[in-house]
């Protein structure tokens, strides 16, 4: 059991990989890596932000406006020298011990 569980963690992290990669090479070909910025990639993620919220609101299908979003942040990870992996990895260790309560459906520490 833990063999096939591994090996389908393996290639769910093989299939993300090769996913990451050709939207960089998406990005590398429209010249998005060079030839935009970090302030050009932020508007474009609060544009995408925007969209997610109307199909939240909608009660619409938001897999797109979020993988969108994740479009736009591998951007701007790649322009800045930095993977998932570790932006997950330090977003988690900040958040790892937080103690807090819901108050209206949101986490408030």
């Amino acid at each position: 059991c833990k063999k096939i569980f591994g090996d389908v963690v393996w290639r769910a992290t093989v299939q993300m990989n090769k996913l990451i990669d050709k939207v960089i090479k998406w990005h590398q070909d429209r010249n998005l890596i060079k030839g935009s910025t970090d302030q050009a990639q932020i508007l474009k993620l609060i544009e995408e932000l925007g969209e997610l919220s109307n199909s939240v609101c909608k009660g619409k299908d938001i897999r797109d406006d979020l993988g969108d979003m994740m479009v736009v942040m591998i951007n701007i990870m790649k322009r800045n020298n930095l993977t998932m992996e570790e932006c997950l990895s330090v977003a988690y260790e900040d958040i790892k011990n937080r103690k807090g309560k819901i108050i209206d459906g949101v986490f408030v520490k």
